[in-house]
């Protein structure tokens, strides 16, 4: 979901929205992979980022569901990125990890050695070398991962 910076719990907010290609790319990837949003926002646990996806649909895509409250550490430190994976049921370098914060989403996933894509939305310039891909539209994902998966 678009993050507008505002103060409190995102399903508190006057106004929500999907990023554009998201959700096209969330339905064409849910049948074919288990599908986690991890937050590291310190104002909402998992049940205040459930009713903020809700708030677009965007909940009815997500298998897994994980806070920095709930986890008790936060990004980027990788203990929050490999606690996600083991209370999934996963082993960090069978995960993808997809974050649009290259400090605080990229570096602490690759460090837990997930294969990780940098979300550059806004075609930030610099070097990334930790993430293993980047894209700048969400309608990049499907084409990346179905080829990933083969």
């Amino acid at each position: 979901m678009r993050d507008y910076n505002l103060p409190g719990p995102m399903h508190s907010w006057e106004k929500v929205a999907w990023i554009p290609g998201a959700e096209e790319a969330l339905k064409a990837l849910q049948n074919n992979y288990t599908l986690i949003i991890a937050t590291s926002a310190n104002h909402s646990n998992t049940s205040d980022m459930k009713a903020a996806l809700a708030m677009v649909g965007a909940d009815k895509y997500f298998d897994l569901f994980f806070s920095q409250i709930e986890l008790g550490v936060a990004k980027p430190d990788p203990r929050f990125f490999s606690q996600t994976a083991l209370l999934s049921g996963l082993k960090p370098e069978s995960c993808t990890m997809i974050g649009n914060l290259y400090e605080k989403d990229i570096v602490g996933a690759k460090t837990t050695g997930m294969t990780t894509i940098f979300f550059n939305e806004t075609k930030r310039e610099g070097p990334f070398p930790l993430a293993d891909h980047i894209i700048h539209h969400m309608n990049e994902l499907i084409p990346l991962l179905n080829d990933h998966q083969r």
